[in-house]
């Protein structure tokens, strides 16, 4: 049966929603706040990225940002603050640092990646789309002995999960980057992980959306809810009153905000990320993450991107400088021939991306809303996850049985 389904919220996750629902045959609108042209969607380091098995809050990993709390330039920085939903989000973080989450997350984030990057290859065939779009893998470089163990231990994780990767000495790397100086004392390779130019499949995606009828208002702000019955009605923009049988919240890091109207207590936290291009030719043909400085490089089409840090400060846009230099800082100490230039690094750019407690997104309805399926909180892996949300999304609407069990994404659970 075909539903009007409004989606709150423009980014990859709500347009790879729309995309699955239309094709459903539902009548699907798209309402968001901004131009859509910018934010976490388009600032990202374009992975897609099975070989990241272990969520955000893993074991050591709030110690760590304890340490880095008062360095404003280190990989993770959670900036302290009284306010009640950061420290309710904090209590929850720390409480889900264990291994036995770990465990448990794992097959989840593997399923769901993996699923993703199928349905990015399926999408890219079945529409003709000719975004960037490699499968080279994913080398993880590492400048320390105590990393390279550490990286080495999680690819034999991986390996036991049947991804697809290898150590790597310098002369493998030699080999494989022959063009690019690097100086690190080895790496993995994952060679199951793939990368895209984020923009182009946005931009390719909105044009394929509006030509099979989906309708999108952009700048348009959800200012208010009109709720009868546990059910929503209507939304309210600044301009109008948008009906629909169903909704999607797809709103990133402002879907915390939206839920409360609703009862909701969806426990998320805006961690921005920050991106600095270069057009120069800089002999990088691999992507890779700089394991010590949490810095992903991406070969995209056309210019190299350095995307990095994890910064929970609150909604905001601002671009702290400090941390943009130490991303160039990072790629200079592991690419020694590479300098970004003043130019560049004042046109670096900025997006939030909705971290929960537990580093898994939120997606499925809430027992509080009858018609109201979340699809949020998927931090750094919102384009690694993106396809397999809408699809999921779709699944849920449609009332159809899920490709995924959603139990370790429900939006009622508890941390």
């Amino acid at each position: 049966m075909s539903k009007q389904v409004i989606i709150i919220g423009g980014g990859i996750i709500g347009l790879c929603s729309a995309y699955y629902l239309q094709k459903e045959g539902h009548q699907v609108t798209i309402i968001d706040q901004s131009n859509m042209d910018a934010g976490a969607s388009y600032v990202n380091a374009g992975y897609l990225s099975p070989s990241h098995l272990v969520p955000l809050s893993a074991p050591g990993v709030m110690k760590k940002g304890l340490k880095w709390m008062l360095n404003p330039a280190s990989p993770l920085y959670i900036k302290p603050r009284l306010d009640p939903d950061f420290i309710k989000w904090t209590l929850a973080f720390n409480k889900s640092c264990h291994i036995n989450h770990v465990n448990k997350a794992i097959p989840a984030i593997k399923a769901i990646t993996l699923l993703s990057q199928d349905l990015y290859d399926d999408i890219k065939q079945e529409e003709n789309f000719t975004f960037h779009y490699e499968k080279k893998g994913l080398l993880m470089l590492c400048q320390t002995d105590k990393m390279l163990e550490e990286e080495i231990e999680t690819a034999h994780l991986a390996k036991r999960e049947g991804l697809d990767v290898r150590e790597m000495s310098q002369e493998d790397l030699k080999t494989i980057e022959p063009h690019a100086r690097l100086n690190v004392k080895g790496a993995t390779y994952y060679k199951c992980d793939s990368h895209t130019t984020p923009h182009e499949f946005m931009t390719e995606m909105k044009v394929h959306l509006k030509a099979v009828g989906v309708t999108f208002f952009s700048n348009e702000k959800v200012e208010g809810l009109v709720i009868k019955n546990g059910k929503i009605e209507a939304v309210q923009t600044q301009n109008q009153s948008l009906k629909a049988d169903e909704f999607v919240l797809s709103a990133g890091s402002w879907s915390a905000t939206l839920s409360k109207k609703l009862g909701l207590k969806l426990l998320l936290q805006a961690g921005k990320g920050y991106r600095i291009n270069t057009h120069q030719d800089i002999g990088i043909s691999i992507p890779s993450i700089l394991a010590e400085a949490k810095v992903a490089v991406t070969p995209m089409n056309g210019f190299t991107r350095f995307a990095g840090t994890m910064e929970i400060a609150g909604i905001n846009d601002s671009i702290n400088q400090v941390r943009v230099e130490a991303i160039a800082k990072a790629a200079h100490s592991y690419y020694p021939e590479v300098i970004l230039s003043q130019a560049e690094k004042k046109d670096a750019a900025s997006g939030l991306r909705p971290v929960t407690p537990d580093g898994l997104p939120y997606i499925g309805k809430s027992s509080k809303c009858h018609n109201l399926t979340i699809a949020t909180g998927h931090a750094m892996m919102g384009w690694s996850m993106g396809t397999a949300t809408g699809k999921l999304v779709s699944e849920v609407i449609s009332d159809k049985k899920t490709i995924l069990d959603l139990n370790p994404f429900h939006p009622d659970r508890t941390f």
